[in-house]
């Protein structure tokens, strides 16, 4: 009986960080964007995000501080190119997705400020 428990404990242990993993990603912003009100710096950041499907909520931090979150569609699919998608919207980058190697966060609406 205790090497069963002590198996699930290992097994159950190892599994943590790989549903860990797969909702969390990070991104790297070359130049400014703005995410909703929310402008985001050229720099690396950390995303993580709860939910499926079309109802995701998305966090970015940098530094373990909250930059912005915001709701967003998750795809998971296979991308040959991370990164972010962008639209230009009077002369301002305004981030549409997040192209991660084996999922897509499409923002939803306008993300809140955490700062």
């Amino acid at each position: 009986m205790k090497r069963l428990f002590v198996v699930a404990t290992m097994f159950a242990a190892l599994s943590l960080p790989a549903l860990a993993a797969k909702n969390s990603g990070s991104m790297s912003v070359p130049e400014p964007v703005k995410a909703g009100s929310t402008k985001l710096i050229p720099g690396n950041y950390d995303l993580s995000w709860t939910g499926t499907g079309a109802d995701v909520q998305v966090t970015v931090t940098q530094n373990k501080k909250v930059i912005a979150t915001f709701p967003a569609k998750l795809v998971e699919e296979a991308n040959k190119n991370v990164g972010l998608e962008t639209e230009s919207q009077g002369g301002v980058d305004v981030l549409h997705s997040i192209r991660l190697r084996n999922t897509t966060l499409t923002l939803a609406s306008s993300p809140s400020s955490g700062q």
